[in-house]
């Protein structure tokens, strides 16, 4: 065994790899970019190596950084994880040469399954179904003719694409001429290779996989099938295993179909061959061949009982038992469903949303029942120059219905505040009838409405926070002095208006007010200092409860005459996580309330479902306080008004002036 092995990779598979090699007793050597520099991975392993700043090109895409590193660490062996540059046969030929093991496949396989023509030949060659399709095309002409002969619609695809790049459905003559050149630029920039084909694209389609493993000596395992349909433009979003509800047999003719493509060419190491499954004919036909582990091993190893990485770093090592040994102890138990957490919003078309996260809890996890791959804690920065995934979220159970109950309670449980994530969509298509039913197919959350608890900030005002109350208090003594509203009665005179306890959390507005966007039915009140405020340019009063329906637009204009802070509250109040007890924001100690610090356009606050609708309660005009040009107030000592600086003859002076 390797006693020292570098993984070439970042986030949740770098820390999966490590928790690998704590159980060989292999020291693992971390690489990062310094946007990562708050990952668990430099944390976890026993060293770790900058790669320096920037994005993939410069640092996990760097072949002669990395090798200089395994180089002068004493690595004796490097795993790629997946994505970057795991399926790269320059990079394995280059770490071969260096006298370092590649944990994956030969770079011969890479080559000849990295390309899908090349793959599809095989495939062809050896009588694995497939889709009726061509060669690479060099002219949008040769597209057009052969998509004749084909019949519409087709699927454009790059010959060197993944993760869902380079594909395009084409339903007619023109879209297929309006996308030819755009693939094939998509291809060239992302791959490096601008190669194109076309295949029959299936209207009803299922995208199924069969996880294999080979010794590189010709013997070859398959570990079931899994069931990877629910995408989203052709990303995978929800993965399991098995496949449910496919026609008797067909399972097994999968893993033989798979199998006999990977003893042809004596695969090493963990791959997956994936096939589309047309609903409607009940076939199955070729689609490619992954050389490398996937993001969603993890469901294979859940329900198989094994540890995929382990017999990675074993095989290259030369220390894994013969595979027909392994396989003949193995038997599949129960159902395993993954969910993909990105650091995305679907309320925005799915943009990325990168940003710190000031909250992060996620569900105990036994490992079994439920297992969480991750690599985030609070205080992570979710960088923009990578894939936001933050978590792979995996629920195992005796059967499917269990399992999908476990993986629904488990997100439920997850909180990650500071940005948008896609939980409560992936909440929702588990919920969904394609899924919940067993009957998935690759465009089935097309239909699915996203529907989000949510406010979005279309500008922030003067300085607007999050503040509640009594706020936080007791900890001058480590130098944090309180927080919270500065007009706390009017605060909680708003919050008694929407049905809340008092102390819920609102927003302190300070002279001019926000502009917000409601993605969901929401009932308000506005306190405080006078400020004009209009729901879809229709002025509205303060001081009493209002409905906002869903799409609707709440602006504030300025604080006029006396007063300086006016109150937003919310039914439910706002969901934002405690700090020092309290959701109030320390915008100084950059803490609290919302990333601690006030609000700016393009953030995301959350609230709770609405499920009391009326409105309309008014305060007691008693209750609204007048606040004339000139005012008595009460004084005390502040904290600052230490002896030594504020004398006696000093107060007597300041009191009487």
């Amino acid at each position: 065994m390797f006693d020292k092995l570098l993984i070439a990779n970042r986030g949740a598979i770098a820390c999966r790899i490590l928790r690998t090699l704590r159980d060989l007793q292999v020291e693992g050597v971390a690489v990062y970019a310094e946007a990562d520099a708050a990952s668990l991975h430099i944390l976890q392993a026993d060293e770790a190596h900058s790669l320096g700043d920037g994005g993939a090109a410069g640092t996990y895409l760097a072949v002669d950084k990395i090798l200089a590193i395994a180089q002068s660490t004493g690595a004796k062996a490097i795993h790629p994880g997946y994505g970057f540059l795991s399926e790269n046969a320059a990079f394995a030929q280059a770490c071969e040469d260096a006298g370092i093991a590649f944990v994956g496949p030969t770079p011969e396989q890479l080559r000849v399954f990295g390309l899908k023509h090349t793959a599809r030949a095989l495939a062809k060659q050896h009588g694995v179904p497939m889709l009726e399709g061509t060669e690479l095309l060099d002219s949008v002409d040769a597209a057009l003719s052969a998509a004749e002969t084909i019949g519409y619609p087709v699927m454009l695809k790059s010959t060197a694409g993944g993760g869902g790049i380079g594909m395009r459905v084409c339903r007619s003559a023109s879209e297929l001429s309006e996308s030819f050149e755009a693939v094939k630029r998509l291809g060239q920039n992302n791959f490096s290779d601008a190669g194109v084909f076309i295949e029959k694209y299936i209207q009803r389609a299922r995208h199924l996989e069969v996880q294999v493993f080979g010794d590189g000596c010709g013997e070859v395992i398959a570990l079931g099938v899994r069931d990877c349909s629910v995408q989203r433009r052709n990303q995978k979003v929800l993965e399991e295993t098995p496949a449910p509800n496919l026609p008797a047999g067909m399972a097994d003719e999968l893993c033989a179909a798979a199998i006999k493509l990977a003893k042809a060419v004596n695969y090493r190491s963990a791959g997956t061959v994936e096939f589309v499954f047309d609903s409607d004919d009940q076939r199955f036909y070729f689609l490619e061949v992954n050389t490398r582990l996937q993001v969603e091993h993890g469901v294979t190893e859940q329900v198989w009982g094994v540890d995929l990485v382990s017999w990675m770093i074993q095989l290259a090592a030369g220390d894994l038992p013969p595979l027909v040994e392994l396989r003949a102890g193995l038997q599949p138990v129960g159902h395993a469903i993954q969910a993909r957490l990105y650091a995305e919003d679907p309320g925005r078309d799915f943009q990325p949303s990168p940003g710190l996260l000031t909250s992060v809890h996620f569900p105990a996890a036994d490992g079994q029942h439920l297992r969480i791959d991750t690599w985030v804690e609070a205080g992570c920065e979710i960088p923009p120059f990578f894939d936001p995934m933050i978590a792979k979220v995996i629920s195992w159970a005796p059967d499917r219905a269990s399992a999908s109950d476990g993986l629904a309670q488990a997100l439920s449980e997850t909180r990650l505040y500071g940005i948008e994530t896609n939980r409560d969509y992936l909440r929702q298509i588990i919920a969904d009838v394609p899924f919940a039913s067993g009957q998935p197919w690759t465009r089935c959350v097309e239909g699915l409405s996203y529907r989000a608890d949510t406010f979005e900030v279309l500008s922030g005002g003067t300085q607007t926070s999050v503040q509640d109350y009594p706020g936080r208090l007791g900890y001058w003594a480590v130098g944090v002095p309180p927080s919270g509203p500065m007009d706390s009665r009017s605060l909680r005179l708003g919050n008694g208006l929407v049905g809340n306890a008092e102390g819920c959390a609102a927003l302190e507005i300070t002279m001019s007010g926000p502009t917000l966007r409601f993605n969901t039915d929401a009932v308000i009140s506005v306190t405080g200092a006078v400020i004009p405020l209009s729901l879809d340019g229709v002025a509205k009063p303060m001081n009493q409860s209002l409905l906002v329906p869903a799409g609707s637009t709440l602006a504030f204009g300025t604080i006029s005459g006396a007063g300086a802070r006016s109150y937003l509250c919310v039914r439910g109040g706002l969901d934002v996580p405690d700090y020092l007890g309290s959701k109030s924001t320390f915008t100084l100690g950059q803490f609290g309330g919302h990333g601690g610090r006030a609000l700016r356009a393009g953030d995301v606050l959350h609230v709770a479902p609405l499920s009391d609708r009326s409105a309309g309660e008014r305060l007691d005009p008693t209750q609204v306080a007048e606040l004339p040009e000139v005012r008595d107030i009460r004084v005390i000592y502040g904290p600052h008004a230490a002896p030594e600086y504020f004398t006696e003859r000093y107060i007597e002076t300041f009191f009487a002036t």
